[in-house]
C-alpha cells in the first residue's frame, strides 16, 4: 500500500533536484578585449564586459588568452577553445569571427603586403578600397604600377587606379593577388575589406558577430 507514495516521493525528488545538478555546456570559441564568444548549450553568443547574458551567465573579464566568467554568481576561468574541427593546424587558421563594433560595422586588423592595416568590411565595396594617404603610407606606387580609372562614390566621379595587392591578411585569413582600388583624395576614409577579398571566403551572419571562413 505503501509503494505508489513511495514512487511519488521520488520522482518528486528527482523533479526537485534535476535542475540544480544540469549546468549549461559552456565553451569559450572566440576571444576579444572586452568580448567573448561563447557558446552555451550549442549555442553561439556575444558576450561582452558589464552586460547580461543568457541563463544568468556575465562576462567578467576577456582578454586574448582567457575569459572570466560569473555562472550563477561564481566567477570561473576559460580558455580558448576551438569550436570546429579541421584536418590540420593551417585549415583551423582560416575561420576568423569578427565581433560587430560601434555604428553596427563589424572591423579586423590584418595587413597589405605585411604593413599593418585596420580593415572596415564592406560587402558593398566591389574591391579592397583605400584613399591615396593609405596607399602612400603602405609603399603602394598606385600611379606608377596602377591603372588610371574613374569610380563612382558617393561625391561623384572620382579619380582612381586599380591596383594588384600580393598579399591581404585579415585576423588569420590570408590571400594573395587581390584587386584593390586607390582613390585620390581622402576618400574613403578607412581602408575597406571589399568584395575582390570576401568573395573568396564564406561570410555567415549571426547577428552579433560575423564569420568568415575561407573557402577551399
Amino acid at each position: 500500500m505503501n509503494i505508489p507514495h513511495r514512487c511519488a516521493l521520488f520522482f518528486t525528488l528527482l523533479l526537485i533536484a534535476g535542475p540544480t545538478l544540469a549546468e549549461p555546456a559552456i565553451r569559450v570559441v572566440g576571444l576579444f578585449s572586452g568580448a567573448a564568444v561563447v557558446t552555451i548549450d550549442g549555442q553561439r553568443h556575444m558576450l561582452r564586459v558589464g552586460k547580461p547574458g543568457p541563463q544568468g551567465i556575465e562576462l567578467l573579464s576577456a582578454d586574448s588568452s582567457s575569459a572570466r566568467l560569473a555562472i550563477k554568481g561564481k566567477p570561473r576561468e576559460f580558455r580558448l577553445q576551438k569550436d570546429f574541427s579541421q584536418s590540420n593546424a593551417q585549415q583551423e587558421q582560416q575561420r576568423v569571427m569578427v565581433p560587430r563594433g560601434q555604428g553596427g560595422h563589424f572591423r579586423i586588423q590584418g595587413s597589405i603586403n605585411g604593413h599593418g592595416v585596420p580593415f572596415l568590411i564592406d560587402t558593398g565595396a566591389t574591391s579592397v578600397a583605400m584613399n591615396s594617404a593609405h596607399a602612400r603610407r603602405l609603399g603602394i606606387d598606385y600611379k606608377v604600377t596602377g591603372t588610371r580609372v574613374g569610380v563612382t562614390t558617393a561625391s561623384g566621379i572620382a579619380d582612381g587606379y586599380r591596383v594588384r595587392l600580393d598579399r591581404i591578411k585579415a585576423g588569420e585569413i590570408e590571400l594573395y593577388n587581390i584587386e584593390g582600388m586607390v582613390l585620390e583624395g581622402s576618400y574613403p576614409t578607412e581602408v575597406l575589406l571589399g568584395m575582390t577579398f570576401l568573395s573568396r571566403l564564406r561570410l555567415v551572419d549571426e547577428g552579433n558577430i560575423l564569420v568568415m571562413e575561407r573557402r577551399y
